[in-house]
């Protein structure tokens, strides 16, 4: 099976242009496209996560990724998906959250070589006169069309401002800036960002005749896979400060049965022939099928050590109680009066919850154990003797864990 066809068969694309072209381009490795990332965090999520596989997929058939970060563009925000504008941003906090993007990108694509480039829009968008943009972009630019875009739609209600109206005039230049002096002839993203890419492709072949060849493709499930990176208890970070390797093993070992062999075609690299012989799968073998693919992740972004930690740690918790490797959370002096804490101060001072409130709701709808016993009385209070040397096992929902101590 070519590439592409591949990329259909794992459920990645959902609209293309010159589909023709484009898989002549992929199949060949001849592609050299890029995706860009708004550096609006100093942390890339898995709602990235389908993206820098995309890239690690493509240049692995030796197509030329140019990771674009969007420092210019974070300047205005993208509306797209958005009931609100964005908060501003400094350019010192933007320029560190590039470093940080780098960083982490790093793990999946290859930058050696010239394998591989990463630029920032940055460069050329902040440059830019406002009365050259007017006349050599703007004038390419149909107002009405572009208020009938998708990605404005949510905005016109509670008010689009002139500021974010233009980050589609600035997407679509980004791939103009990115032909002229790269030779980039492919775009992806997700089908949020269709109607900004069809201006990028426009754009170029208004400016440089029809014969231009720049193409658009978009992933199915990007917009989806941002609102995979969000939990009850925020994002799902790929810095292990942020989130850790047991975390986002147990993210992944906890995703619905229905979504999980959709993710291990989107998101891994096993063979599709391995895969589709889980489609039979039921019951205790989905479970097998979410270790299979919490493994492949944790491993893809943190390293097979620390996956194998983490699995570890995971089945160790469901069947012994206990985890060594699993998040810890320490207590100290001040944590407790008059020699005890209530159910309610761990969960606070654990991190799994965020205020008292949010702690007593979990205790209250029966969410919390502790040592593999649901705790229902928000009155329960421990010594710092109950901690003993090996701490307890605190639990709250399906999916969050700590292991408490007492410094």
């Amino acid at each position: 099976m070519k590439l592409y066809e591949e990329l259909k068969a794992r459920g990645l694309i959902a609209q293309v242009t010159d589909e023709k072209l484009i898989s002549e381009l992929i199949d060949n490795g001849k592609a050299t496209f890029y995706i860009g990332f708004d550096p609006t965090a100093d942390s890339l999520h898995v709602g990235h996560f389908m993206a820098l596989c995309l890239m690690k997929r493509l240049q692995m058939a030796g197509n030329k990724p140019i990771a674009l970060i969007g420092g210019g563009t974070a300047m205005i925000g993208d509306p797209s998906g958005r009931s609100d504008m964005r908060q501003m941003m400094t350019k010192e906090t933007i320029q560190h959250n590039c470093e940080c993007f780098k960083k982490q990108m790093s793990k999946f694509i290859d930058f050696s070589d010239g394998k591989a480039i990463m630029v920032n829009n940055a460069d050329w968008l902040l440059d830019l006169n406002y009365i050259e943009v007017l006349r050599e972009v703007g004038a390419h630019f149909s107002v009405n069309r572009m208020l009938s875009a998708e990605c404005y739609k949510q905005r016109m209600e509670k008010g689009l401002s002139f500021l974010e109206f233009n980050y589609m005039i600035m997407q679509a230049y980004d791939f103009y800036a990115l032909y002229q002096n790269y030779g980039c002839n492919l775009q992806f993203g997700g089908d949020d960002q269709w109607s900004n890419m069809l201006a990028g492709t426009e754009l170029i072949r208004r400016k440089l005749g029809k014969d231009a060849s720049a193409m658009t493709i978009t992933l199915l499930l990007n917009s989806e896979g941002k609102k995979m990176g969000k939990t009850q208890s925020g994002a799902v970070w790929l810095d292990p400060n942020k989130t850790s390797p047991f975390d986002f093993y147990q993210y992944w070992r906890n995703v619905g049965d229905a979504d999980v062999l959709k993710c291990i075609r989107m998101l891994t690299f096993l063979p599709l022939e391995e895969i589709d012989a889980m489609d039979s799968w039921e019951g205790s073998q989905l479970n097998k099928a979410k270790e299979i693919l919490a493994y492949e992740l944790t491993s893809l972004v943190h390293g097979e050590e620390e996956a194998k930690k983490a699995q570890d740690s995971a089945r160790a918790l469901f069947s012994q109680g206990n985890a060594a490797d699993m998040p810890t959370a320490e207590l100290t002096e001040a944590d407790f009066r008059d020699g005890r804490i209530d159910i309610l101060g761990i969960l606070t001072s654990s991190g799994l919850v965020k205020s008292r409130a949010e702690a007593r709701r979990a205790v209250e709808q029966g969410g919390v154990s502790v040592d593999g016993e649901k705790i229902t009385d928000i009155h329960t209070s421990y010594g710092k003797d109950a901690f003993a040397a090996e701490g307890m096992i605190v639990k709250r929902g399906k999916k969050n864990f700590r292991k408490v101590v007492v410094k």
